[in-house]
């Protein structure tokens, strides 16, 4: 059973950068497709970005392209999201999720969830 722990929010002013990580264990992430989620107050979850199993194609949401980016280390088993020129919209509880091979699938796609850690953009 893969298990997924979120860490790296906190409160950053806009313009600021955060580094999330998610860590698996129980199993290796060598063949998961890993998304990063996120979802704000009265919102629906989101994805923002996601990096396949093979050969780690990314996918990023407009809303954020340019701004984050996100990697994986599989000798880790870890999988980073970058966030850089962080905006007050960003504001949200982000999740890792993951999913066999490729991205392909929305929220309701995914195999495995995170609990997820709490970002905050404010001045």
């Amino acid at each position: 059973q893969l298990q997924l722990v979120e860490s790296g929010g906190g409160l950053v002013q806009p313009g600021g950068s955060l580094r999330l990580s998610c860590a698996a264990s129980g199993s290796t992430l060598d063949y998961y497709a890993i998304g990063w989620f996120r979802q704000a107050p009265g919102k629906e979850r989101e994805r923002v970005s996601c990096i396949s199993s093979s050969d780690g194609s990314p996918y990023y949401a407009d809303s954020v392209k340019g701004r984050f980016t996100i990697s994986r280390d599989n000798a880790k088993n870890t999988v980073y999201l970058q966030m850089n020129s962080l905006k007050p919209e960003d504001t949200a509880v982000y999740y890792c999720a993951a999913e066999l091979y490729y991205c392909h699938s929305g929220p309701a796609g995914m195999d495995y969830w995170g609990e997820g850690t709490l970002v905050t953009v404010s001045s």
